[in-house]
């Protein structure tokens, strides 16, 4: 049925187990009653919109009486019982069951390899990001789709890098503490605090969930060497699924042992190098040859899988997917730690002062802050 009102018509249809809206662009929705049920509006606190509706009360058969249209908004009556619900169509026409909920963190992504340059990376002003909530989202935007990003003209200060994280959320704990120090040092616990090279890896695989974005405040890069290096992770896997299926499926099927230990901390967890989504997307990279521990997958597995990861690790060493970036003293790079792999050339410490300083800020700080500043 139609109902003409002062609002726009929409066309209603009642069937067994669900309400057909259709809007005057030909645009239609399903809704299940069930579904309509648990999310009455009544149901959400009024201050912090929980939901507050026990699904358990809920019979899963249940039906509609009536359906109408009043003003802007479809009411429910529920057979049976006198209860009634109250939706407003343009909400009911953003939900619609089936398709994803607009998010204004969904940026796509911008797949790169060597042909980007470092002149093709996206570049923020620090003052900028720091006073205008506008150039903060184009910089966030930009970041996301790249997951590779420099930020400029950082005042020669400690706290100037972790204070453009802190703008976007709340920085990351590990067991390398909130902040750390890219130097060489004596007695390292980890190859990024030596002057070798470090071959292109994700950091923190061994964690339970490794960091996101990583940020990279450079202070000092006067040494002989010391170049930055980064690959999309996405790309490499984009490239491998096209050209080995095979390698890409054991690469996304077949977990393996992280482990990072030292006096104080051994931590250890399982990944795959390769995450997808429902869809088949790649979502996340997880690869670091220095903190993959014994391989202890089924012997009959290993000719499939060292296959597999012998490709995915030639790759990350082809030039065609290898930027190479000097940084300068008031630079800092921010990456995704999940998607984009890093990486550094050796230098030599009696030539000069390297020193950057990093902390991590997790997806979901970045992606929360792009959708309140997306409001």
């Amino acid at each position: 049925m139609t109902i003409e009102t002062a609002s726009t018509p929409v066309q209603i249809e009642l069937a067994n187990t669900h309400v057909r809206i259709t809007w005057p662009d030909h645009m239609f929705g399903d809704f299940p009653f069930v579904w309509l049920r648990e999310n009455d509006p009544a149901g959400f606190h009024p201050q912090t919109q929980e939901r507050m509706t026990d699904l358990t009360a809920i019979a899963l058969d249940l039906r509609a009486a009536h359906a109408f249209q009043s003003g802007n908004a479809l009411h429910v009556i529920w057979a049976g019982t006198e209860a009634a619900s109250v939706y407003d169509l343009d909400w009911l026409r953003a939900k619609r069951p089936g398709q994803p909920a607009f998010d204004a963190a969904d940026t796509g992504f911008v797949a790169w390899r060597a042909e980007l340059s470092p002149a093709g990376i996206p570049r923020a002003n620090a003052g900028a990001v720091m006073a205008d909530d506008g150039a903060l989202k184009d910089w966030l935007i930009a970041a996301r789709q790249y997951g590779l990003s420099i930020v400029d003209h950082l005042e020669d200060s400690i706290e100037a890098g972790t204070d453009v994280a802190k703008r976007i959320g709340f920085l990351r704990e590990t067991n390398f503490g909130k902040t750390f120090e890219v130097i060489s040092k004596p007695n390292p616990n980890n190859l990024a605090y030596t002057p070798v090279a470090l071959p292109l890896h994700t950091d923190l695989t061994n964690q339970e969930l490794p960091p996101g974005f990583q940020f990279l405040h450079c202070l000092a890069n006067e040494a002989e060497g010391g170049a930055s290096l980064f690959c999309d992770g996405y790309a490499v896997a984009e490239d491998l699924k096209i050209e080995d299926p095979d390698a890409f499926d054991a690469l996304c099927e077949i977990s393996i042992p992280f482990r990072f230990h030292d006096e104080e901390t051994d931590i250890r967890a399982r990944k795959r190098v390769i995450t997808c989504d429902e869809n088949g997307a790649v979502i996340e990279i997880c690869f670091n040859a220095h903190l993959a521990d014994f391989l202890d997958i089924a012997p009959e597995l290993m000719p499939r899988y060292y296959r597999a990861y012998q490709l995915f690790m030639a790759k990350t060493r082809d030039p065609k997917y290898i930027l190479h970036l000097k940084l300068a003293a008031g630079e800092m790079v921010v990456f995704d730690n999940r998607r984009v792999l890093h990486g550094r050339s050796a230098f030599d410490p009696n030539t000069g002062r390297r020193h950057l300083h990093g902390c991590y800020v997790d997806r979901g700080e970045f992606e929360s802050r792009l959708r309140v500043l997306s409001r």
